[in-house]
């Protein structure tokens, strides 16, 4: 295959046009995609609100203070992977990356007026600059789940067992996954300076969090260089995890396990982490995760305000779906229930009026106004999805005799509109 050089005249006219792509790391949702994501979202709220979670939410902008406070220090995220500017006003703003430290913000803000403990819950989308992979892109939205002014570990065990929950709610069986417990606070007792210097402990933790993500070799590579000569790590499950897991128990939930290597990316994190991950292996990954961050108001004054959430992505929410199968075929279409269909364009005035009749009754309905043949337009209703159709041609516009024909059987009924609206069966 010869390439030849395009002329200044073929540049010029492909160079006037926009690309269709969108931007990298994001997505388009048609109206099939954006059917799925109301499911996902509609799953996720109520949920939430089945617990007594209230929904709540924040803009999308942050001062990038925000982010580089002690408290909510993650230097990798902060200095690659967030899309932070200058506005204006020369203030130096942040796309979330994340919303945990939005909501202790707003409950700091807010802490002489609001009623502990705190059950709230929100859908935000989320922006950080990072490699796009299976999983992972550059905007996404996340179920947040967050428990605040509560420190017994019962509230460990209600918001484990929430996430638990949801998936459950999805169709998914407690064999498809499974619910990994750990505390930071264990790590860092046990792990003692004889083993690490203390400003390594971090780094030490950070490295864990890879684990699953890297080779042993290489994980023993880097372990060498923070641990000190001759230690050895061994991290034992304490009460605390203990009495999480045996709650998890007794409320039926058996697919939770103790796992000393999650430990979670931010360190604020202060005791219970936790994981879920997919057991498929089309899909073997963490879902989602959380846990406890007991010191994270701290940064805004006052006393600090115990808090443990959970986030959920719904990128890694519908590859579960669909590894498992879960999406009901119903969700995938967006056909209305009834389609009415003009022969010729005079009748597209009184099939505007028609479906305006059956809309009054709560039923969905459109109307197919285009120039095609009408047996392409009915072919295209049949594709679609729809359960009924209408044909107006100029006899049933004189006439007023309609004739509604249901798709799935075949059966058609003639009449009058009025007469005919019990045929139209919206179950």
């Amino acid at each position: 295959m010869h390439y030849y050089p395009l002329s200044p005249t073929i540049l010029l006219m492909t160079e006037k046009y926009l690309s269709t792509d969108s931007y990298k790391g994001v997505r388009d949702f048609y109206p099939e995609d954006m059917a799925i994501q109301r499911y996902i979202f509609s799953t996720w709220a109520k949920t939430a609100e089945r617990y007594g979670f209230e929904r709540y939410d924040a803009s999308i902008l942050e001062p990038s203070a925000l982010y580089k406070a002690k408290g909510a220090e993650n230097e990798e995220m902060v200095n690659e992977q967030t899309y932070t500017f200058i506005d204006r006003g020369d203030r130096e703003v942040t796309l979330r990356p994340e919303m945990t430290p939005s909501v202790a913000r707003m409950v700091a803000g807010q802490r002489h007026e609001l009623s502990f403990p705190l059950r709230w819950y929100s859908i935000p989308n989320l922006f950080r600059y990072e490699r796009p992979q299976r999983g992972r892109l550059r905007e996404h939205c996340q179920l947040n789940c967050d428990i605040f002014g509560a420190s017994h570990y019962t509230a460990d065990v209600e918001l484990i067992s929430l996430a638990y929950q949801t998936l459950i709610d999805f169709g998914a069986k407690p064999d498809m996954f499974e619910i990994r417990v750990n505390s930071r606070k264990l790590m860092q007792e046990q792990i003692s300076d004889k083993l690490i210097s203390p400003d390594l402990l971090p780094d030490y933790l950070r490295l864990v969090d890879k684990k699953a993500k890297i080779s042993n070799d290489e994980f023993i590579k880097e372990e060498k260089k923070l641990i000190k000569d001759g230690a050895s790590v061994a991290i034992v499950i304490n009460d605390k995890v203990s009495q999480v897991l045996q709650g998890l128990i007794s409320l039926g939930i058996q697919n939770a396990k103790f796992d000393s290597t999650i430990t979670r990316g931010f360190n604020y994190y202060t005791d219970t982490v936790f994981e879920v991950f997919d057991v498929s292996g089309e899909n073997n990954r963490a879902m989602l995760g959380g846990g406890r961050y007991d010191n994270l108001t701290e940064m805004f004054g006052g006393e600090a305000i115990s808090g443990i959430g959970f986030g959920m992505g719904d990128v890694t929410m519908r590859d579960f779906l669909e590894t498992h199968k879960l999406i009901p075929e119903y969700i995938r279409s967006t056909a209305p229930h009834v389609i009415v269909i003009p022969m010729t364009e005079e009748e597209n005035m009184p099939a505007e009026l028609i479906a305006q009749h059956i809309r009054k009754a709560g039923i969905t309905v459109s109307t197919d106004i285009g120039i095609r043949k009408v047996g392409k337009k009915i072919g295209d209703a049949s594709t679609r999805g729809a359960r009924f159709i209408i044909v107006i041609g100029e006899n049933e516009v004189s006439s007023k005799q309609l004739t509604i024909k249901n798709l799935l059987s075949g059966e058609e009924h003639t009449g009058e509109l009025g007469s005919l609206m019990n045929y139209l069966d919206v179950k």
